[in-house]
């Protein structure tokens, strides 16, 4: 019997498929150890990440930050390729803007002795939630903890609770605002940026519990001036010329469970890597298949959760386990929460004068219907604020989550053109509040010449943009996705030939951001996971180099 090397195919050249990629050509297939390949379904390779340009600056359609540089991967990486500086302009070149003009609906410029103690709430609610700092919220909130299932039922117990207590008069008011319906929708504001952290659509669907669990690296948070597809790239640079095929769409993965061997038409083989027998076979949309011994799938969670739901195999990015996944997988997969976050770049228009925009955070009516302003539609009332790219940049960039991302990538670029200029410019328009003016001169009327955004929901590879812990899942649900199939120990006797057979080994094997248990939603989650997965097999053929 001729002996194979092990073949180990690789779903998906995002972060998570080239990290495993990497690795395991550096550690073993340079060694002769395995032989390698890579699908991805699209005409590219970074997944989630994707650089461009818009307006001659730098800017990310997907993947943004390095979220705090002490011990990120992806930092490292940028480290290594001389990735941090670049004489073109990019997006969050200069950090976090952190002098913004806070607007109420309608033109009322609010002073920061309005804003500032509902913002300090919200931020010291969440670091309560995170684990940061326990001493900071009123034991009160969280008496009844078993009952706070949410994040969202949490921040609402807070605010109330700071009402409560608050000494100033509720009916007060400031312009057309009552105070207490202003407070509630700086709050909401606040509520609307923490959607697009976390892609959740609304935040009583966002566990509480799991909050804690989530780990942030220390240190700054920084974007990469070469771009995120700087990183990728240095990933793939390793790789040989075609061990990437794209434009490979799956469609099935077929494996053998744990209960039985390996067949191959009408023969039947002990073995598994270096064996006869490979037990995956992996179809895709051209009518093409390959086998092998070992899969690791990086798709996202959103391709998984329709692979489980729909029953159109020919539906583009979505593809079937034969025999289905076990149920305890399917149930974690359809309990995790995945939702969309999209980003929309606008470019001011040559003839808009003013020197510098504003960071503008946009305080919108939340229950008082009637003094709603009905020219503003509802898909930007969750649009939390506007603001150059970097300091002095003429794109603007403004983020969507949820229902309303999904209906900005429906709309046309007119329409977005014209709706968001005149919501901008309602903002800007009034020139009084509380008897002072507005010195913001010609900023009345904000025009556009163009505008780009992403579409992370309608793309069927992806399906959305990262993932989270809902109410009713739980960090258990991760580690239930990212466990390698089949489900056992058992250890392969490669000499059995005939007769009732060992099952074979870590056929099927799960990377991606929604596979880690500690960093999911983030890149350097997908990059730790692909080494984890990549790690996994070296140490099953015993090639892990230390």
């Amino acid at each position: 019997m001729v002996t194979k090397k092990p073949r180990i195919v690789i779903i998906g050249a995002g972060m998570a498929g080239l990290t495993a990629a990497n690795k395991l050509y550096k550690s073993g297939v340079k060694k002769g150890a395995f032989e390698l390949c890579i699908v991805e379904g699209g005409n590219r390779i970074g997944g989630r990440i994707k650089s461009c340009e818009f307006g001659g600056d730098r800017i990310e359609m997907g993947a943004t930050w390095i979220h705090g540089i002490g011990g990120s991967p992806v930092y490292k990486i940028a480290q290594e390729i001389n990735s941090l500086e670049s004489e073109q302009p990019w997006e969050c070149m200069d950090g976090f803007l952190d002098d913004p003009i806070t607007i109420a609906e309608n033109g009322y410029v609010l002073n920061p002795s309005l804003v500032d103690p509902i913002s300090n709430l919200f931020n010291n609610l969440m670091d309560f939630a995170q684990g940061k700092n326990k001493s900071i919220v009123d034991d009160s909130i969280i008496k009844n903890g078993k009952e706070i299932l949410s994040v969202g039922s949490f921040l609402k117990k807070g605010l109330e609770s700071y009402w409560s207590s608050s000494t100033h008069n509720n009916e007060e008011e400031s312009g057309e605002w009552k105070r207490k319906s202003l407070e509630e929708s700086i709050f909401a504001m606040h509520e609307n940026i923490q959607r697009t952290y976390t892609a959740a659509n609304d935040l009583h669907n966002l566990d509480y519990l799991a909050e804690s669990e989530y780990v942030m690296f220390p240190g700054e948070e920084i974007t990469i001036a070469r771009g995120y597809s700087s990183i990728i790239e240095s990933l793939a640079s390793v790789l040989p010329l075609g061990l990437i095929q794209l434009g490979k769409k799956v469609t099935s993965i077929e494996w053998q469970p744990a209960a039985e061997s390996c067949v191959m038409g009408n023969k039947q083989y002990g073995g598994g890597g270096g064996g006869s027998c490979r037990p995956v076979k992996i179809h895709f949309l051209d009518g093409t298949s390959i086998s092998a011994d070992h899969v690791i799938v990086t798709v996202s969670l959103g391709v998984l959760k329709a692979g489980i739901s729909s029953n159109n195999i020919n539906d583009s990015g979505v593809f079937k386990f034969s025999p289905p996944l076990p149920n305890y997988k399917i149930e974690a997969i359809s309990r995790l929460g995945y939702g969309v976050v999209n980003k929309l770049f606008m470019k001011l228009s040559p003839d808009f004068d003013l020197e510098r925009f504003p960071f503008l955070q946009m305080v919108f009516h939340k229950s008082d219907d009637q003094a709603k302003n009905p020219k503003i539609p509802w898909w930007i009332r969750k649009t939390a604020f506007v603001s150059p790219v970097y300091e002095r940049s003429r794109v603007l960039l403004s983020w969507f989550a949820g229902e309303e991302a999904l209906e900005l990538e429906a709309l046309a670029d007119e329409v977005i053109l014209d709706k968001v200029s005149s919501t901008i410019s309602s903002f800007l328009s009034h020139k009084k509040q509380n008897g002072e003016i507005n010195k913001m001169k010609n900023a009345s009327s904000v025009k556009f010449e163009k505008v780009l955004k992403s579409g992370w929901a309608s793309d069927p590879l992806f399906r959305g943009s990262y993932s989270y812990i809902a109410v009713g899942s739980s960090i258990g649900d991760i580690d239930s996705l990212s466990e390698p199939l089949p489900n056992t120990k058992v250890v392969v006797d490669t000499t059995a030939i005939g007769g009732s057979q060992q099952p074979l080994l870590l056929q099927i094997l799960f990377a991606g951001e929604a596979t880690h248990r500690s960093h999911y939603s983030t890149t350097h989650g997908a990059y730790f996971s692909g080494l984890r997965e990549a790690n996994r097999l070296l140490q099953h053929y015993h090639w892990i180099d230390v």
